[in-house]
């Protein structure tokens, strides 16, 4: 690769209406320059654009509004945190050019193209907070960049769909990946990798990163590695295959969030020892300065990420679960660990009810089955009592790859970018490809 892509973001799907704003002027589909207020709406198999007046701009699928100098464009009511216990719509600020485009069920798709350092900028202001130690978002301007690079020379290949379903009688595993974006790259929440536009104040700090970092990338034997990252692994981080399919990926493999080595958990005795503990770790942080400077506003809410607890009913997770999987339990009279990962992650999980019995698998389908957003992680031990039910757990989101605030805490101590990502990504080279 000898020049920098751009990237298709989409920031709305599935939409019956969009709103904004257009700040400076955006020449639309090659004619004639716009700006100011407008909604897009479908009718038949176009899209109308109108003004903030209602007069029609432009009827035509799709729509490209191409930014002229220094032009921004706002959207209003975008979802983000889709489905975690954060979910909230806010407006937000674009750079690059807007695209409307009609989805195959006929609603409006909202995609942001943009040079990819750009996308950058805001990948790693949105997912932490632009003031952490720069070695930290250098790390991360290099794994986020790999991350896309990787995607995007899969996309190129073979189209795969990305909800993996495995179901035979008794059994369903279903697993979520990126590859089922037909109009974009990358959609622009948690799913992919977040991306919040200019909303959030893009400091001189992040900028210095991404131009540090710019055109670098983490390799495995010459090819780009697919870097993973969650929020907090709990002291342990995972395997891919516990989160997606049974592929063993070298640079994807299960290590110690700490100075020391931590054993992998490997039966329910040493899980329940574990996730019950607070081990050393560099994820296990209570400091409210430190975290204040590495996590962005929406993350700073949740309080207990390293070891956590959630206590409800019985029948409210009755409840849940048939929500949930749209089938009907019974009583819950069981939930039983088949298979965990090394940090403590099941992957295959049985539930029990007097009506139904059902193995669901993996990481992420187990966090959903057992709440009405998502359990913090896979990571837990459960408690069935009389008329409650209580998980106890460690970690916030899959723990493959680089831990955030683990990585954050080393860049404190003062471990450079690269001394992070060697860290978690065992056996990788640092490249810089344009």
């Amino acid at each position: 690769m000898n020049t920098e892509p751009k990237v298709k973001v989409g920031i709305m799907d599935g939409q019956t209406e969009v709103i904004g704003h257009l700040e400076g002027n955006f020449r639309v589909n090659a004619s004639g320059l716009v700006s100011g207020r407008f909604s897009a709406r479908r009718e038949g198999q176009m899209i109308i654009l109108a003004d903030e007046a209602d007069h029609e701009v432009i009827r035509s699928t799709p729509i490209r509004l191409t930014a002229q100098k220094d032009s921004t464009f706002e959207l209003s009511n975008v979802i983000i945190g889709n489905r975690f216990h954060w979910e909230r719509k806010e407006d937000q600020v674009y750079r690059g050019d807007l695209i409307l485009q009609l989805g195959e069920d006929r609603t409006i798709c909202a995609i942001n193209e943009i040079l990819l350092e750009d996308y950058l900028k805001s990948v790693i202001s949105s997912e932490m907070s632009a003031e952490a130690p720069i070695e930290f978002l250098k790390a991360h301007a290099i794994l986020s960049r790999s991350w896309f690079l990787a995607g995007l020379d899969r996309r190129k290949g073979e189209k795969t769909s990305a909800r993996k379903l495995i179901q035979k009688d008794g059994e369903v595993i279903r697993w979520y990946d990126r590859e089922d974006h037909d109009l974009f790259d990358v959609c622009s929440d948690d799913h992919c990798q977040r991306y919040h536009g200019i909303t959030k104040v893009i400091s001189q700090r992040a900028e210095e990163a991404i131009r540090k970092t710019n055109g670098t990338v983490m390799t495995y034997r010459n090819e780009i590695c697919d870097a993973r990252y969650s929020k907090a692994c709990g002291g342990i981080t995972e395997n891919f295959e516990t989160a997606w399919n049974d592929k063993r990926i070298p640079y994807l493999r299960s290590t110690s969030d700490a100075s020391t080595s931590h054993h992998p958990i490997g039966t329910e005795e040493e899980a329940t020892a574990w996730i019950l503990s607070k081990p050393d770790a560099y994820c296990n942080t209570k400091d409210a300065h430190l975290l204040e400077r590495i996590l962005p506003e929406v993350d700073r809410e949740t309080k207990d990420f390293f070891r956590w607890e959630v206590e409800c009913s019985r029948k409210e997770l009755e409840e849940i679960l048939q929500k949930q999987t749209d089938f009907d339990f019974g009583e819950l009279t069981e939930i039983v660990p088949i298979s965990r990962g090394p940090s403590g992650r099941i992957s295959r999980l049985r539930i029990v009810g007097s009506k139904k019995s059902m193995v669901v698998g993996k990481e992420l389908e187990i966090r959903r089955c057992l709440s009405d957003t998502h359990l913090y992680s896979s990571a837990f031990i459960v408690r069935l009592e009389a008329d409650r039910v209580v998980f106890h757990g460690a970690g916030w989101g899959h723990g493959v790859g680089l831990c955030q605030i683990g990585a954050a805490v080393m860049a404190t101590q003062g471990f450079s970018a690269e001394e992070i990502l060697k860290h978690y990504f065992r056996g990788v080279e640092i490249r810089k490809i344009y």
